[in-house]
């Protein structure tokens, strides 16, 4: 079994009420480790949402999710943190800074619910993002840096646990096609060093530089 294993996974919000929408019906998939998938479809087909599930931000309303051969889908909320914040780095679309804090204090954030001193957690943030090339901004605050500036800060974030797995969801959405290239670049690195990651795009010449592609159309899985 893979890293993921989604079998018959439905996902219906508003359920039992007259606006009940269903997002994503009947999805049978795996993801092996260390892959890079892109995510495809139309505005509104289920994408996103397949992401959220996969990164245990949302509960399916039907079937089994498994990561790394356990079944999460119903696990308890303190279980499903704790997978979150140790397995998973996410990056998205609009960063998800907090942008009155610094770089640092934004990168620390998933380091906050681990058992350390400060003064390691300090170094594990500036080791991180060194290693992308933005040590120098770490004291700027989050709200002075450009776009492209603030995706390399969520990737750093994305990564100060040294998760298994990266969820980007629409990473180059927001930036000209100049950074949006030099964001897919680390992101491509990132799997050359083991991890897997799944990638939502609208960009088909993204999708097409990925090893797998799974296309999604109004909530169903239509080829991969």
């Amino acid at each position: 079994m893979g890293v993921y294993k989604l079998d018959c996974i439905s996902k219906t919000y508003n359920m039992g009420k007259p606006n009940a929408c269903k997002a994503l019906e009947d999805i049978n998939l795996e993801i092996d480790e260390g892959e890079l998938v892109s995510i495809i479809g139309e505005s509104g087909s289920g994408k996103s949402t397949l992401l959220h599930i996969l990164g245990c931000l949302d509960k399916p309303t039907e079937g089994e999710l498994y990561i790394d051969g356990s079944k999460v889908s119903f696990a308890s909320a303190k279980n499903i943190a704790a997978i979150r914040n140790s397995k998973i780095g996410f990056v998205l679309q609009d960063f998800g800074l907090i942008l009155g804090e610094t770089v640092l204090e934004n990168v620390l954030v998933p380091l906050l619910f681990c058992e350390s001193s400060l003064v390691k957690m300090k170094r594990q943030a500036l080791n991180t993002l060194d290693l992308l090339g933005i040590k120098n901004l770490a004291n700027k605050k989050a709200n002075q840096l450009s776009g492209g500036q603030k995706q390399r800060v969520a990737i750093a974030r994305a990564l100060v646990n040294d998760p298994d797995i990266i969820l980007a969801d629409e990473p180059t959405g927001s930036l000209d096609s100049k950074t949006s290239s030099e964001i897919i670049k680390i992101l491509f690195e990132l799997n050359d060093k083991g991890k897997t990651v799944v990638i939502v795009t609208h960009d088909k010449g993204i999708a097409l530089q990925c090893k797998r592609i799974i296309e999604i159309s109004d909530g169903k899985l239509i080829s991969v």
